[in-house]
């Protein structure tokens, strides 16, 4: 029987279930166990593909073409797995499931009401969700932990508590555990339970009883022993069922943070871990990860060196809105044994700041941009959409392209490399994307011709798809080499545009490289110059792929560049020895294949064709 661990939050939301979940799941994995993950998102979307990052925080992709919520990108990367779009849950999937079967007559002559049919229905795909295998061993999941999004007593989250109150009864109290996350405020030093209070009691009025209060706080200093027991009082709860998630110099020291507060010792007891059949050949691996995520937190504590990038992003007022990016640089700054520097407000180059009339209209925005730009080992240009900020992108990149600075331009990155290619080096000063100009003389970038041009929703490329390099790439091709000289890779892509193949001939000759291409060698996606320290695009989302012991190879090629030549030349040497895909071998296939296995999605055991808003192209 699974196991389940439902994850809720109360006071507010933003102040890291996710990363709680996250860093349970690994414990848990530590042990030998095999685990999994949902987020349930009470908004109405169907999913997160039409929201603004400024709003939710990045669009995350997956393997399958799912647009999902950025938290999945926490599991994948903290539990080394590879999820689907059904491990995300949101109000719009649920209701259009059930309206869709009131429609074909599955509830006929019934009421259909949010109870019993909604609740039903959440419950039903959870279990459903939690059976499919994610990880390398092909079996079943043991742990299957659901983070609840948002906060207990919202209105839009109300269907799903309730489902949740019933869901503990369907798989046994020993199956079931409940971990609640509340804000605990340090006023002035004085740590304040009051919230804490509220929300648990408000929780426990719709039925559900945390197991653990994760006590959440925003300073450095942990939860004081009094604040612990004062806790425990009004909660009803020991106090061995408290503990306290405060501030540390990295999340990745928040699995030993709560691993030294007992929570598996806690959760073993609770759910009877014990009586779960564990091989030998998982308990190997849970001990090496365990070995192998110390290794990588206490050695953060010992760097001292740094590497800058200079991020030139447009939407830099919501860190969240590139999480992803961020954590693949963290992750290749681990590798390299550099500290990271792009978190100080100095590095995070909003890009319009870097045009001509800003230098008009708020010249020290303008010259404090260009500081950080000029001062940067390398220059990063990630994905985003539309005109706003992008002449300042270009003229970062062509910055970079002179001045022999690393850069790797990511998806609209990589489109805009080939813009200020054709501007700069070919002279056609008009050049320009069909997405800023539908009317353009020179488009080198243009729609891709089987994309809805009606329908927003998953309608662009999307998921994982293969990249074949060039013959003649294997002896020069940085890229190639940093994917252990493959001569085919596989990332996920999100796009609606592509280099217009009109004016491939014409940047090829000049000396813009296209390395890398789709199988039919129609579709550009990587792009290399042959005579620069590091010049590398990708029409991919390489970020999405990351994980904290096994880094993107782009982003490792460009942290690495970024620091000195020596180290990316030893990088390119372990890559060349170590480098193992993230993707599962079933997934590593031809694109013909996973366009159809995409065109289909199992909702509660029922295997449909998507909807044409919800199609990936």
């Amino acid at each position: 029987m699974t196991k389940y661990i439902l994850v809720s939050g109360g006071v507010v939301s933003g102040i890291g279930k996710g990363v709680i979940a996250s860093s349970t799941g690994l414990l848990l994995k530590t042990t030998g166990l095999k685990v999994t993950a949902i987020k349930i998102d009470p908004y109405m979307n169907i999913d997160a593909g039409t929201m603004a990052p400024t709003e939710h925080g990045e669009v995350y992709v997956l393997n399958d073409g799912g647009e999902v919520d950025l938290d999945l990108g926490n599991y994948e990367r903290y539990l080394n797995v590879t999820l689907s779009r059904d491990n995300n849950i949101t109000t719009g999937k649920i209701y259009r499931h059930v309206i869709k079967k009131e429609r074909e007559g599955e509830y006929l002559g019934k009421t259909v009401q949010i109870v019993p049919h909604i609740t039903n229905a959440i419950q039903d795909w959870i279990e459903r969700v939690a059976k499919i295998p994610v990880d390398e061993s092909g079996e079943e999941p043991d742990v299957c932990i659901v983070e609840l999004g948002g906060t207990v007593g919202d209105i839009e989250s109300a269907p799903f508590v309730e489902a949740m109150r019933q869901f503990q009864f369907r798989v046994g109290y020993e199956n079931f555990a409940l971990i609640h996350v509340s804000l605990v405020p340090d006023l002035h030093g004085e740590q304040k339970t009051k919230p804490t209070q509220t929300t648990v009691h408000s929780l426990r009025g719709l039925g559900l009883l945390p197991d653990l209060i994760a006590c959440r706080l925003l300073v450095p200093q942990p939860l004081q022993p009094a604040t612990k027991t004062k806790i425990s009082m009004f909660c009803h709860v020991s106090s061995e069922q408290v503990f306290g998630v405060h501030d540390v110099s990295s999340v990745y020291h928040v699995p030993l943070l709560l691993k030294s507060q007992g929570i598996i010792n806690f959760l073993r007891k609770r759910l009877r871990l014990d009586t779960i059949q564990i091989s030998k050949e998982m308990a190997i691996k849970g001990a090496s990860l365990e070995n192998r995520w110390k290794d990588l937190t206490s050695g953060q504590e010992r760097l001292f060196e740094t590497v800058t990038i200079a991020l030139v992003g447009k939407y830099t007022d919501l860190k969240d809105s590139y999480m992803s990016v961020i954590k693949s640089l963290e992750h290749s700054a681990f590798r390299v044994h550099r500290k990271l520097v792009i978190h100080i407000l100095q590095q995070w180059v909003e890009s319009s700041d870097l045009e001509p009339e800003t230098q008009e209209n708020n010249p020290a925005k303008y010259h404090d941009a260009w500081r950080a730009v000029v001062g940067a080992g390398g220059i990063l240009v990630p994905g985003g959409f539309g005109n706003r900020g992008t002449e300042g992108m270009i003229l970062a990149i062509k910055y970079a392209r002179e001045q022999k600075t690393p850069f790797l331009g990511i998806c609209l990155g990589f489109q805009l490399a080939v813009i200020e290619w054709a501007r700069h080096v070919l002279e056609i000063h008009d050049a320009t994307s069909s997405e800023f100009d539908a009317d353009a003389r020179h488009p080198f970038i243009i729609f891709m011709p089987e994309i809805s041009k009606t329908h927003m929703g998953g309608t662009m490329r999307l998921g994982l798809r293969p990249t074949v390099f060039e013959e003649g790439t294997e002896s020069w091709s940085q890229a190639r080499k940093l994917y252990g000289g493959a001569d085919k890779i596989w990332e996920r892509h999100r796009h609606r545009y592509e280099v217009n193949p009109k004016y491939v001939d014409q940047l090829t000759n000049s000396g813009l490289i296209f390395s890398g291409k789709d199988e039919k060698g129609e579709r550009m996606q990587i792009l290399e110059l042959r005579e620069h320290p590091f010049f590398l695009g990708l029409q991919a989302h390489p970020e999405f792929c990351t994980r904290p012991l096994n880094p993107s190879p782009p982003f490792l090629g460009f942290v690495a560049a970024s620091a000195s030549p020596t180290v990316f030349a030893e990088q390119l040497e372990h890559q060349r020895l170590n480098f193992q895909p993230p993707h599962p071998a079933d997934a590593m296939v031809s694109e013909a294949i996973l366009r159809n296995d995409i065109s289909e999605v199992r909702v509660n055991g029922t295997t449909r064709d998507l909807i044409a808003s919800e199609t990936p192209a």
